[in-house]
C-alpha cells in the first residue's frame, strides 16, 4: 500500500487523537481548501457528524469576506451550533495543515467561544 506523503501526514495524525478520543470527547476536524474552510465535530464511537460548519453556506457567503474573516465567522457558528448540543470538550484534529495562519485562527476563536481542546 504505498501512500502519498499528505495521506501519511494525515494517517498519523489522525490515529493520535483517535487513540486518545473516548465518549466524552468528541474529534474536531479541520478542512481547507484554496478559498474556503470547513470543520466538523465527530463521534468516532459512532461514526457520525454531530456538527459542521463551513464558509460555503448561503449566510457566510454572502458577506464578502477575506479568508481569514471566514475561518472567524466559521468558528463562531460551529462553537454556537455545538453549546445548543452541549458540547464543549474536543480534540483538535487539524489533518495535514499545519497549525498557523487560518487553522490557528479557527482554534483560537473557537477557544474564545468557550470550546475546550
Amino acid at each position: 500500500m504505498n501512500l502519498t506523503k499528505l495521506e501519511r501526514k494525515k494517517f498519523r495524525v489522525r490515529n493520535k487523537v483517535k487513540k486518545v478520543s473516548s465518549i466524552e470527547r468528541f474529534r474536531l476536524s479541520v478542512s481547507r481548501s484554496a478559498k474556503n474552510i470547513s470543520v466538523q465535530i465527530i463521534d468516532d464511537v459512532k461514526n457520525i457528524t454531530l456538527v459542521s460548519a463551513s464558509s460555503n453556506t448561503k449566510e457566510i457567503k454572502s458577506q464578502k469576506k477575506n479568508k481569514k474573516e471566514l475561518s472567524t465567522l466559521v468558528a463562531e457558528t460551529l462553537a454556537r451550533k455545538a453549546k445548543d448540543l452541549k458540547i464543549t470538550k474536543v480534540y483538535f484534529d487539524r489533518g495535514v495543515y499545519k497549525y498557523h495562519g487560518r487553522v490557528k485562527l479557527l482554534a483560537e476563536e473557537l477557544r474564545k467561544n468557550g470550546m475546550e481542546f
